[in-house]
């Protein structure tokens, strides 16, 4: 991956990660710098980093990049030609390994909506290994997801439990608690 790929990619997920379930402009960027690290740098020059008229950043760049997107510097810059993506740096936090990988994973399903979302709000949650340990142990009790489904979301999801009920409706009678 280029560099300027790596930036717009950590845009997507900052953008996600904040929940603006978009990636943040170049202006948003520039200006969550300045209130959150006290400094600044030129919106131009990130467009032309992006764009690849600029192939490398200065050290300076690199570190204010680096600590606002909470990577490892050595990650702003290209990668060597056989690379693999899927091996991350150790010097990220499993957490932070989990939610790279859910946004990721949450645009590569942009045309369903709901799963997009799901995704997004798993990489968001500030405990998301236990988020999935939990989903684990949810789908592994007999019926719990299906129950858990039509008591929680049950505008979402029809299950037979549901069904049933719905046939057992008389029209025009609200149905008895």
């Amino acid at each position: 991956m280029k560099l300027g790929e790596k930036i717009r990619y950590l845009r997507e997920v900052e953008g996600n990660l904040r929940g603006l379930n978009r990636a943040m402009t170049q202006q948003e960027l520039m200006k969550a710098i300045r209130a959150e690290l006290g400094t600044s740098m030129s919106q131009s020059y990130l467009s032309q980093i992006e764009s690849g008229a600029r192939p490398h950043l200065t050290n300076t760049t690199r570190q204010l990049l680096a600590k606002f997107f909470k990577v490892h510097p050595g990650y702003l810059v290209d990668d060597p030609d056989g690379y693999h993506p899927e091996l991350l740096s150790d010097a990220r936090t499993l957490e932070d390994k989990l939610d790279l990988w859910l946004v990721s994973g949450a645009e590569r399903f942009r045309r369903d909506p709901a799963l997009r979302q799901s995704l997004l709000a798993l990489a968001r949650h500030k405990n998301t290994r236990q988020c999935l340990l939990l989903l684990e142990a949810v789908m592994e009790t007999p019926g719990l997801v299906e129950r858990l489904l039509e008591v929680l979301r049950p505008e979402r999801v029809v299950t037979p439990r549901a069904k049933e009920r719905a046939a057992k409706k008389l029209p025009g009678k609200e149905s008895q608690k």
